[in-house]
């Protein structure tokens, strides 16, 4: 009896071990594995996401540095209202159509004005661009002014104009040697990318 108790004795000390010492061990290999083969995917993915960024980057070297502009005028990246303003009296100025009060909210439009049954709502919309609206009067004959709309509008920078008010400045055709100028007053939205 005693042959047997002493080999029982020793499967259970044999397991007991197993159990105390060989089995957390094990588990914490095994999580060690675990943890190694999510920063093996994750190097992996790293380097794949290199490749994707070396060849988009290759691709946008291979533009025309002037189309690049162009797109960046097209569309820029920030509201940039100060080179806009310019632009438009750069634009405005071989008609002698001088801007002149000019008004634009200092915060860019990411809402959208809805009307629902009578009621004004403002909804955010999660848009990857923004708004910015600006509004300015001048003042020429209407011949200018159609010369202008038409300048403005094959401007590389996108402008809607949302309206134009029209007023006499005077003349009235009272004098037929001086063209009737009319006071030209414009809101327009312009829009950027967000980042």
């Amino acid at each position: 009896m005693f042959k047997f108790i002493l080999p029982a004795s020793l499967i259970g000390v044999a397991i007991a071990g197993f159990f105390i010492f060989a089995d957390p061990l094990y588990q914490s290999i095994s999580g060690e594995r675990a943890q190694i083969a999510s920063y093996d995917e994750a190097l992996s993915n790293s380097k794949a996401l290199e490749a994707e960024r070396d060849k988009l980057t290759q691709k946008y070297n291979s533009f025309d540095p002037d189309n690049l502009a162009k797109l960046q005028k097209l569309l820029p990246d920030n509201v940039d209202n100060i080179r806009l303003i310019l632009e438009i009296e750069k634009i405005a100025l071989p008609y002698g159509m001088a801007l002149k009060d000019v008004k634009y909210d200092t915060t860019s439009s990411s809402t959208v004005n809805s009307q629902i049954g009578g009621m004004q709502t403002e909804t955010g919309l999660n848009k990857n661009y923004g708004t910015w609206n600006l509004e300015f009067s001048t003042q020429g004959t209407y011949n200018n002014f159609i010369s202008f709309l038409k300048d403005l509008e094959s401007n590389l920078r996108i402008v809607d104009v949302s309206s134009v008010q029209f007023s006499s400045s005077g003349n009235l055709g009272l004098n037929p040697s001086v063209p009737e100028a009319y006071k030209y007053s414009f809101k327009i939205k312009t829009y950027w990318l967000k980042n």
